[in-house]
């Protein structure tokens, strides 16, 4: 690879830093502005699905198919905020953001 090549990875690579990966562009923002904890909704669904794999999947469809029955959000929650309408992020992009919010927020392998 020449140095042009080389030159043009690194600012690929910085670019995806400066804009963040797909969590961070498509998840965060709403989450902040709504108020609701990404970390406590990670909770919930670990408590409802137990593992990374379920845990993905339900995310995913939940993501899809919005309601309150595929909601890990108990009732309360719903007292004050509305159900999310269907993501619009191609399979790719939700895939990314679900394996960010899986690394951001697990817990083994992030205790000190």
């Amino acid at each position: 690879m020449g140095m042009k090549g080389i030159s043009l990875v690194l600012i690929l690579l910085g670019s995806n830093l400066v804009s963040g990966g797909s969590f961070d562009r498509n998840c965060v923002p709403c989450h902040r502005h709504e108020k609701v904890s990404l970390r406590k909704t990670f909770m919930n669904a670990l408590l409802v699905y137990s593992g990374e794999k379920n845990m993905k999947a339900g995310l995913r469809y939940f993501l899809k198919h919005p309601s309150r029955d595929t909601s890990v959000m108990g009732d309360e929650f719903f007292r004050t905020h509305s159900i999310k309408r269907p993501s619009e992020l191609s399979d790719a992009e939700l895939d990314e953001a679900l394996d960010e919010y899986w690394e951001r927020y697990k817990v083994i392998g992030n205790l000190e």
